[in-house]
């Protein structure tokens, strides 16, 4: 008799059914695991059997064979331990054969048979739920498995608790859905004195979904106003609260099994690597603009980036999606996020300032600015610059607008974009103005006479690209929501054309 348990692989987000098959049969005394494991899953046979005999029970003195089907799949990560080990007690006749086909099983074994959290629980439970069972995993993790339906979740804190309730000597409870605490208040935008151009564009970008690009010399308050974007951010709906903690269960940072409510911010240093920031390595996992989906990617000083890492971001930015190539697969994960980036025009970072400037100025300004590439850069919605600020100016400066003023204005755009985009592209991906494509843009963004006018204008002068074009068409619907407007005027598309500003001392590079 072969004994059966159900399990998963990872491809990127979605999971892949595996088959753990167990035959123990006569012959000298052997352990075999075949199917394409990794180190990982190969060393399981010795956890399992150290875990065996931590609940006083021993393998049989046979031929025993476990494979992974289908066998040409490559099976990565430590969460086959417990469907192997569940495998082999059916074989032996202690678990039920019948009652265990009902479960998909995934978990980490240690040697005294305690349970340990794995990778990609929630998508595992999703995917257990729609194939109409329960699911076994981790006891930290039953929140997290909670989340996916009404499937039975039973959640062990070690084998013995498992065995122990399929005896009916030990009832497992259900598990409670619990979500990730709030944390401390994001910054308030109150804070920053002065810089009002930059405020306005923050809120712009925050409306719309926009990406943006703050230039300034230091201390002039480029990574504070970036820090104060979460605030003005609507919380994450429940569909995309999902989405965004499925990339994070995969990637196993989903502290507690609590689902995310927070839209994520994050923040790497610029020496990060391509696979750090798109996502690879050795199990292909999701990078920073992944687990920035449905939220915010900051990063500072962005020409120190290195150029490969830049470029790698061309096609996240615009398909909202990190394709990650293998040999033999492709592994893609979602990826919408809003980049907001930060730079200093030069390299000293003083390059209108005569008395800080260094003596290669402006030319170490074009060098400096000439490592951003011009697709990267028109890729980029919002240009702003922000100026430094005195310290008498900030002494006798008011305090502007609380994060909450500002919060509600960006909540009632958003909540309009949704309508819209709700009547217009129903089942589409458009949630805000900076996704809005093709005959929807068109629908939403088409200026009035004297707009339409000046845009062509602006396009022939500034020598705007297609893509440029229609960014501009989206940041001027965001605008005309911000003001209540149902139409698109020549007003908004002036304010939206002065957010495409060159960078100051950008030199063009010679072919």
């Amino acid at each position: 008799m072969v004994a059966r348990i159900n399990t998963v692989a990872f491809r990127g987000i979605e999971t892949l059914d595996i088959d753990v098959q167990v035959s123990i049969s006569g012959g000298l005394p052997s352990f075999a695991l075949v199917g394409l494991p990794d180190k990982a899953v190969a060393e399981s046979k010795e956890r399992v059997r150290a875990a065996l005999t931590a609940v006083g029970l021993a393998l049989p003195p046979k031929r025993i064979t476990v494979n992974l089907a289908p066998a040409d799949l490559q099976k990565e990560g430590s969460h086959f331990d417990l469907p192997i080990a569940c495998a082999l007690l059916v074989g032996m006749g202690v678990l039920p054969a019948e009652e265990m086909a009902n479960y998909t099983v995934l978990g980490e074994l240690g040697l005294d048979a305690s349970l340990a959290p794995v990778a990609g629980v929630l998508p595992a439970a999703i995917a257990a739920n729609a194939a109409d069972r329960g699911l076994v995993c981790p006891a930290p993790q039953g929140g997290e498995a909670a989340w996916a339906g009404d499937n039975e979740v039973l959640a062990p804190r070690g084998l013995l608790d498992l065995i122990n309730h399929f005896k009916g000597s030990q009832l497992l409870p259900r598990p409670e859905a619990r979500r990730a605490d709030d944390g401390p208040a994001p910054a308030d935008l109150a804070d920053i004195k002065g810089q009002e151009s930059a405020r306005r564009a923050l809120e712009v970008a925050a409306a719309g979904g926009h990406n943006m690009l703050m230039i300034g010399p230091p201390g002039s308050g480029k990574s504070m106003l970036a820090s104060r974007l979460p605030g003005l951010l609507p919380p994450l709906t429940a569909a995309e609260a999902l989405e965004v903690s499925m990339i994070h269960s995969v990637a196993g940072m989903l502290e507690g099994g609590r689902l995310l409510h927070r839209r994520p911010y994050r923040d790497p240093h610029h020496s990060a690597s391509v696979p750090a920031l798109v996502g690879g390595g050795h199990r292909a996992k999701p990078g920073e603009i992944s687990l920035a989906h449905n939220g915010v990617l900051f990063l500072d000083e962005l020409p120190e980036f290195s150029r490969g890492a830049l470029e790698a971001l061309r096609q996240p930015l615009e398909l909202g999606r990190a394709v990650i190539a293998r040999a033999n697969e492709h592994v893609a994960y979602p990826a919408r996020f809003q980049l907001i980036a930060a730079m200093n025009p030069c390299r000293c970072g003083y390059l209108d300032d005569p008395a800080l400037a260094c003596a290669k100025a402006p030319r170490c300004a074009g060098d400096y600015q000439n490592r951003l590439s011009g697709p990267l850069l028109d890729r980029i919605d919002i240009h702003v610059e922000v100026p430094s600020v005195s310290p008498l100016d900030l002494a006798g400066a008011p305090a502007g607008e609380a994060s909450a003023v500002v919060a509600a204005r960006v909540r009632d755009a958003r909540e309009e974009q949704a309508r819209r985009y709700a009547r217009l592209d129903p089942g589409g991906n458009t949630r805000t103005n900076a996704r809005a494509d093709g005959r929807v843009l068109e629908a939403v963004a088409t200026p009035d006479a004297a707009g339409n006018k000046l845009l062509a204008e602006a396009a022939a002068r500034i020598h705007l690209s297609a893509r440029g074009y229609h960014r501009v068409l989206r940041v001027a619907r965001t605008l005309a929501d911000l003001a209540g407007s149902d139409a698109v005027t020549r007003l908004h598309v002036a304010e939206a054309l002065s957010y495409r500003r060159a960078l100051p001392g950008r030199v063009p590079v010679a072919p």
